[in-house]
Formats: structure tokens, sequence, C-alpha cells
């Protein structure tokens, strides 16, 4: 896998980005899509401002499974703001959930997807920036600026270290090892033309939660595709705010730990040769480490949950890792849970 162009992080598309008739326009022919999963409150609050400030742009919601009052409460909240909502009778995860939802708008029309997180929330102008660069070039996976609401920047552009699976962003003074990287884009906001998404075949349901934005830019650059940082966009993203733990905690979820442990291990069974393999094998538990610290280190002296949930973790993803390079993993269409 190669690293990120030379050009990458260059302001995108070149122009200004439309605005009046000609940005109404294109915006009608983009598909907002969220995946929901107990979430109505924030739904309420940050995708209902999204589609106040660019009404021209369809919404589809998929609701994963959650519990009746969940479902009866995102079905009067779709029904009050005229949203598509698609009710799968379980939980599929992030990436089934937007290949569901990717499905729908489609099948209503739209050519642009724009892939939102429920704790995100773009400007129209930044929408439409990456709207129209989706729309110049079919086959790139467009990413804005990721900022939390205190402003600082969260996300603009990572790379996965191929030599132990260890994450980087852009920015990072930290050394990379030897073996080089290979690039990708935060799943927090994403866009794209709706043939690129059928092209590279949708996102791998398998991971159920983490690394699938990951997984899916490889398979972009795959598909011959390429990844491109919209500098003059940018989204809100309050990190945490749908798998972490109460306010004002630091300590992540044993959903965050257990999925970001094992998929790192799946990711290398799918992407990585046997050399690759081995080697992320050999740092799994310093891995499980790093993702577990995430969270704080005096969560651990409330509790050692975290630390055997990422030791399941890293077990269930090694065993994953074997099957999937034997080719015995379950259809790209299937979760794979705890």
């Amino acid at each position: 896998m190669a690293d990120f162009p030379p050009d990458l992080f260059s302001p995108g598309a070149s122009g200004e980005p439309p605005t009046g008739a000609e940005a109404a326009e294109l915006l009608a022919r983009t598909a907002i899509i969220v995946v929901n999963y107990d979430s109505a409150e924030l739904l309420a609050s940050n995708l209902a401002e999204v589609a106040r400030r660019s009404p021209e742009a369809r919404v589809v919601v998929v609701d994963n499974y959650s519990s009746p009052g969940a479902r009866e409460s995102i079905r009067a909240l779709a029904q009050a703001r005229g949203w598509a909502l698609e009710c799968p009778e379980s939980n599929t995860g992030f990436g089934g959930g937007m290949n569901l939802g990717a499905a729908r708008a489609i099948a209503d029309g739209a050519e642009i997807l724009v892939l939102l997180n429920p704790d995100a929330v773009i400007e129209r102008d930044s929408l439409v920036a990456l709207a129209r660069h989706a729309q110049t070039d079919p086959l790139v996976l467009v990413g804005p600026v990721i900022r939390d609401s205190s402003g600082a920047i969260v996300s603009d552009g990572h790379v996965v270290c191929l030599a132990d699976g260890s994450m980087r962003s852009r920015r990072s003074r930290r050394p990379i090892p030897p073996g080089g990287t290979a690039p990708w884009l935060s799943g927090a906001c994403l866009a794209l033309s709706a043939s690129l998404y059928q092209r590279v075949g949708g996102f791998d349901a398998r991971y159920f939660l983490y690394w699938e934005d990951v997984d899916f830019s490889a398979r972009v650059l795959a598909a011959g595709g390429s990844l491109v940082l919209e500098r003059r966009a940018a989204a809100v993203h309050d990190e945490g705010a749908t798998h972490g733990s109460s306010a004002g905690q630091v300590e992540k979820s044993d959903t965050y730990y257990y999925y970001n442990a094992r998929n790192r291990l799946l990711y290398a069974g799918l992407h990585m040769d046997a050399q690759g393999r081995r080697r992320w094998r050999a740092t799994a538990p310093g891995a499980a480490r790093e993702i577990v610290l995430r969270g704080g280190r005096r969560q651990l002296l409330r509790s050692p949950r975290p630390v055997a949930t990422a030791l399941r973790a890293t077990l269930d993803g090694l065993r994953l890792a074997r099957r999937a390079a034997r080719g015995l993993l379950p259809s790209q269409d299937e979760p794979i849970l705890r």
C-alpha cells in the first residue's frame, strides 16, 4: 500500500465551491447518511441542524436496533423531519448500517453520498465543498478537516504503520518504523460518488465497529481510487459521544476497547502478507495496552475490566486473523460480534 500522494493535503478541487443555485442543485443530488444506535437525542440536535442548513440534500438514517423505545423515538423523529429511515431488526454495526443507508440513497437517486457520524456536524459550505469534489472526481474518497467543539484538530489525515499496525496523524513527529505506511481518512465524515461506493463494494461489515474506515480507505486505493483531504471543508466531531463513558470522564467503553484491539488484527489478516501478520501479532500486546491507556490510568485503579476486555479482544483478533488468512471468514456482509 502506498503513502498519501503528495497532493493529498492540497486544497482539493480547483476553483471555489459553488454557491447559490449551483450549490442547491448539487445538494439535491446528495444524500447524507447517518447510522444511529440509541442516539435519537443526538440526531435531534446535530443531524437536524445539518439538514436545516442544507435542506436540498436528502437524509437517510439507519437505525440499528437497540430497544423498542429507541426505535419508536427515531421513527417519530424521522417522520417529523421527513428523513428516509431504514430499520434493520438487529444491530448491523457501522459498516453494515452504512451499506443499508447507501443502498437506500442510491435507489432513491442520490449520486453523491456523505457519510456522517451522529455526533458530527458540518456547515453548508463545507458540505458543498465535499460534494463538489466527489462530483468532479468520481474516483475520490474525500474527507474534511475534523475539529472538536473547542476548535482543536482531531483528524486531518492518518496513516497506519505497516510494520506494527500503529497509527499516526500526518502531523505526528513520532518516527515511522521501517516498512512504510497506508493512508486512511476518518469515517466520522466522508464523501464519495455513488459509483465509487458500488465499485469498492461498500464497507466490510465484519468489523462491526472501528477500523472499517481504515479498511475502506485501503480498498478505495485498491480499486483505483484516491484519498483527498478537502482543506476548505470542516466538520465538528466530539469523539466518543456515542461510545464513551459519562461526561467528564476520559475512560472509554468496553465496546471501544474490544473492537479497536480485535479489529487491528482482523485488518492484518485481511490486508497483510504472512510476514506482516507475524509482525502485527508480535506487537499485539503493546497495541492492546496503548488502546486501554487511551482511557487513562486511573480507570485501572477502579477495575481491571479494561485489561480483561483488551486481552479477550486480542485473543479473538488472533483467531480471526488466522481465519482471514485461510479464507474462512463469513461473507463481507455479516457482522462478526463479540
